[in-house]
């Protein structure tokens, strides 16, 4: 009986997990204060949409290589969209280091942080890669030095 029950609990659950977690449309702010939706940014084949924050360190680093991948894959239908963390007292900053940073795809703030509570992101960065169905089909945390390599590599097979 015990067996029959777990076998019946995998088959209900397994389809669950299973399968990827669809991004809704949302709206959020860019750091010019107009509000953008995810279906007016989204790439062609695949979206990049990178959670982070200004006193985040691995961040820093990961931004100059994400631009680096969004000047690669763009023309291919693949499009970036930065969605801040900063809270009230640090959003200010945010605008001065996207232009050190020579940041040129969208950024948008999750000042409240619903979207970031939402899809349970917990570390920054976070970087979800998004089909065109909106599907989730990669996610990756934090950021060290060679993990561009793994991204773009991500990028390769989901467009194949």
């Amino acid at each position: 009986m015990k067996q029959l029950t777990f076998a019946l609990l995998l088959f209900i659950l397994l389809p669950i997990y299973g399968t990827a977690q669809t991004l809704r449309d949302f709206s959020l702010e860019n750091l010019d204060g107009e509000w953008m939706d995810y279906n007016d940014l989204k790439g062609e084949q695949l979206t990049i949409i990178d959670f982070w924050a200004s006193w985040c360190k691995p961040c820093m680093k990961a931004m100059p290589e994400i631009e680096n991948l969004y000047q690669t894959f763009k023309d291919q239908g693949v499009n970036v969209i930065s969605i801040n963390t900063d809270g009230p007292r640090s959003i200010s900053k945010v605008l001065p280091l996207s232009q050190t940073l020579n940041v040129t795809y969208p950024i948008l703030s999750d000042i409240n942080n619903d979207l970031t509570a939402e899809l349970n992101i917990s570390v920054l960065p976070t970087m979800l890669l998004v089909n065109s169905d909106g599907k989730i089909i990669s996610r990756h945390e934090g950021w060290t030095s060679g993990d561009e390599a793994k991204v773009e590599q991500h990028i390769k097979e989901a467009m194949q």
